[in-house]
């Protein structure tokens, strides 16, 4: 059975993407099959496995409004073995398209039905907000992951995500847990780094990764190559840091499943 995980945080630039992708390739390399569902309009995702989001057809646009089927749209990513649902900026229009249709926060969720025992791991890549797309992400998923960038402004908006996440729980998804806390953009060098961090594992231990993503110039460079930083730069302070944060994901969902309290 798929477990299925969406990467929401309503704020951008906080490693959203960057964690989606690196961690899909990451468990790929520890045996698992993974897939990468894109639903953001950015199609930032996308672009960063080389796949050009402009030419993308069909995409997760038609699964979304046209009910096209979630293994149609898929793709091979080569040099990884993580496959890939594609976004394109047709998704952009989908918020609006969405309104009138009956269910519309239910359609991805029924679209993953079918990928049930094709996968070990669905990663779901949700747009920077609360709307409509993210709320059929978390409706879909059996748990969020949340990247956190190592800064004041990120602990604001926690908050306000924890609230959108106990909602969809109670009116859409009561299977939804929160997974767990990914620390992103960590610079050692800095007081405000370390303090952030302290600050998030003690308002919600133990729901944060053991693991800390740092600020890294390969990290940020890599989607430009089409490449997660398993491709680019294995060696690099990165890519141990999401080589750790896959093995500690691994590890603890073979343990018992997380409870489904959040805040």
């Amino acid at each position: 059975m798929a477990i299925i995980y969406a990467l929401a945080n309503q704020k951008g630039g906080v490693g959203k993407t960057t964690t989606a992708v690196n961690l899909g390739a990451y468990l790929v390399e520890r045996g698992q099959r993974v897939l990468l569902v894109d639903i953001d309009p950015q199609a930032n995702a996308t672009s960063s496995l080389g796949v050009d989001k402009q030419f993308v057809s069909p995409s997760t646009y038609d699964v979304l409004v046209n009910e096209a089927s979630l293994t149609r749209v898929v793709q091979s990513v080569d040099e990884t073995g993580l496959e890939l649902a594609p976004s394109s900026p047709d998704l952009a229009g989908a918020t609006v398209e969405l309104v009138g249709m009956l269910q519309r926060e239910y359609r991805l969720r029924q679209a993953m039905d079918e990928l049930d025992r094709i996968y070990d791991y669905v990663l779901i890549d949700c747009p920077p907000s609360l709307g409509v797309l993210t709320v059929s992400g978390l409706t879909a998923a059996q748990g969020v992951i949340i990247p956190v960038q190592c800064e004041y402004l990120a602990l604001e908006g926690l908050s306000q995500l924890s609230r959108a996440i106990k909602l969809v729980r109670m009116a859409l998804n009561p299977d939804l847990t929160l997974r767990g806390l990914v620390m992103t953009m960590y610079d050692a060098r800095t007081n405000l780094s370390r303090q952030v961090v302290e600050q998030v594992r003690r308002h919600f231990h133990p729901r944060v990764f053991e693991a800390i993503i740092p600020r890294s110039v390969r990290l940020s460079e890599a989607p430009s190559f089409g490449v997660p930083i398993s491709v680019h730069a294995p060696h690099s302070a990165g890519a141990k840091a999401y080589a750790a944060l896959a093995e500690e994901l691994l590890g603890g969902d073979r343990r018992v499943p997380p409870a489904a309290a959040i805040g």
